[in-house]
């Protein structure tokens, strides 16, 4: 008790420490939105009070927190005694998540532009949030964001590998996102790019919650320590295999059992009903959490 008491406080510092470089490295990520954006970020939010624009740097900022925590996520560095503090093991660890962090932002700008394209692939969703303020497409982008850096916090995260088996895993992970954001325009009973451009936001909301949901398995399927190409890849493909089905199934008990009385279908497309899109949005996400925590 007193010697975790002990470790308690001594620890508390360098939280601090991360909690201060937290505050850097989020500030460096706004400087390279505002780089990396052909608009003024500050205009859209404080004179064009664009909802839309705020949802998506929300996203962005999430994102970066928890690519810092995936940074984070490794072992507390020892000094040769085995004591913990600021020793010379933890100044290197501290340079190495600021470098490991960096590194994410530029691959979660890279990879939003890149999903942006595969996933809304019909339309301009940078003339959907700043020309038209659509909040359908904001939300989506909120939630790509959120997806994406769940993938790259995942790839950095744990021990064993290196560069190679994190960009493999990245890429397998981004692969997932795709094609489970494609299966589920198949699985719908209407046009997903064509509801959500013209500013249906219920549909958006409903395909958000279901990007994260699959950022969430793809977090689970790509995290944890390497151990040989040929364990991963089986584990990451069943992890992915199962959150397919899972969400799927998840989705017609929504329609069959929780509101068997409503076509749910038309309530978010037809009715744009809000309300049903943030309910069918909250059992698609927690059954993704269970889907972590049970496997």
């Amino acid at each position: 008790m007193v010697d975790a008491l002990i470790d308690t406080l001594v620890l508390f510092p360098r939280g601090l420490v991360y909690v201060a470089l937290s505050i850097i490295i989020i500030g460096i990520a706004r400087i390279v939105q505002g780089l990396v954006t052909p608009y003024s970020i500050r205009e859209q939010l404080n004179t064009q009070r664009n909802v839309a624009l705020a949802l998506a740097v929300t996203g962005y900022y999430l994102g970066t927190i928890i690519i810092i925590i995936g940074a984070v996520y490794q072992p507390l560095g020892l000094s040769s005694d085995g004591s913990l503090g600021f020793t010379a093991q933890f100044g290197w660890d501290v340079l190495e998540v600021f470098l490991t962090s960096l590194v994410g932002i530029a691959i979660l700008n890279v990879a939003r532009i890149v999903v942006d394209k595969l996933i809304l692939y019909k339309f301009s969703t940078e003339k959907e949030i700043i020309q038209d303020q659509n909040v359908g497409t904001g939300v989506v982008e909120f939630a790509v964001y959120i997806a994406v850096s769940l993938i790259i916090a995942a790839s950095i995260s744990g021990e064993g590998g290196g560069p190679d088996t994190s960009f493999a895993f990245l890429g397998l992970g981004m692969l997932t996102l795709i094609l489970f954001t494609l299966f589920y325009e198949l699985t719908t009973s209407y046009s997903i790019h064509e509801e959500i451009e013209r500013d249906n936001t219920a549909v958006g909301v409903a395909l958000a919650a279901n990007i994260i949901a699959i950022g969430i398995v793809a977090f689970k399927a790509v995290f944890g320590n390497f151990v040989g190409w040929t364990e991963a890849l089986i584990a990451f493909a069943l992890f992915a295999i199962i959150g397919f089905i899972v969400l799927l199934v998840v989705r017609l008990l929504f329609d069959l059992v929780l509101h068997p009385h409503a076509n749910v279908s038309r309530e978010l497309a037809v009715e744009q009903n809000l309300g049903f899109a943030f309910l069918k949005g909250s059992v698609v996400i927690g059954a993704s959490m269970i889907l972590f925590f049970a496997i």
